[in-house]
């Protein structure tokens, strides 16, 4: 009999913002694994669960560590904020997974920032659009601005993830200056949002001449229109194109 681990996409957090079937999942877990900060929004409700966490960067410690639950016989859930296969874990999981031929790995959605955020501010993404994260922990910054290049020659809308950190104080600033150097002009349409799905949520619409030198926090995702994206009674609405 193979054991099941389950790696959960919980959203922003809040119970209200998980899907169903998420919740049903950490109900039914003995173990519940995840970054420390993601357990404590989890709250109360799942107190009499055995939580067990790893600092940052231990991401494949953490890993391993629900292999060796669920060998236990324990069923076993990881958690990743938003979706779990959108910047999350459940690569990882996959990746180490094949060195596990007893345990089956099943990926639970979760509702990623780019659509939480996009819906507090309007419609951003309701035409093509992509996602790019500007931490360059894992991905080569020429790399990011190869990606941001292609996008802004594309005219695709953006969700940025990862805009700011204490160590990237000026990484949104550079991707703005990038962008504009290659086609996105100064008056188009973007907004971020802060704190996703919390009570102190933050929501901001405004040109990118006055993005390029905004400060974001990391709690924050920003979206950069396409030429067509407008801004209408403070929400941000990139047309689909149908006639009014």
């Amino acid at each position: 009999m193979k054991h099941r681990i389950y790696v959960v996409g919980m959203g922003p957090g809040q119970e209200n913002m998980m899907t169903q079937e998420a919740m049903q999942v950490l109900e039914a877990s003995d173990v519940i694994i995840g970054y420390t900060v993601y357990l404590k929004l989890l709250g109360e409700r799942f107190g009499c669960k055995e939580l067990l966490s790893t600092p940052m960067r231990q991401e494949r410690e953490r890993c391993q560590m629900c292999f060796e639950k669920a060998r236990e016989g324990k069923k076993v859930a990881l958690i990743c904020s938003g979706d779990a296969g959108i910047y999350g874990m459940a690569s990882l999981m996959l990746e180490i997974g094949k060195l596990y031929d007893d345990c089956i790995i099943e990926v639970i959605p979760g509702i990623t920032a780019a659509s939480s955020g996009a819906a507090v501010l309007g419609a951003p993404l309701n035409h093509d659009f992509c996602v790019i994260s500007l931490s360059d922990l894992l991905t080569p910054w020429e790399r990011i601005k190869k990606r941001l290049i292609a996008a802004a020659e594309g005219d695709f809308a953006m969700a940025i993830y990862n805009p700011s950190s204490h160590k990237r104080a000026d990484y949104l600033e550079r991707a703005c200056r990038i962008l504009m150097e290659h086609g996105v002009e100064p008056e188009r349409a973007c907004g971020y949002v802060e704190n996703i799905g919390r009570d102190d949520t933050k929501a901001v619409t405004l040109p990118m001449e006055e993005l390029v030198h905004t400060p974001v926090n990391m709690f924050t995702t920003v979206f950069i229109g396409n030429s067509q994206t407008k801004i209408i009674d403070g929400k941000l609405v990139t047309p689909r194109g149908y006639h009014i």
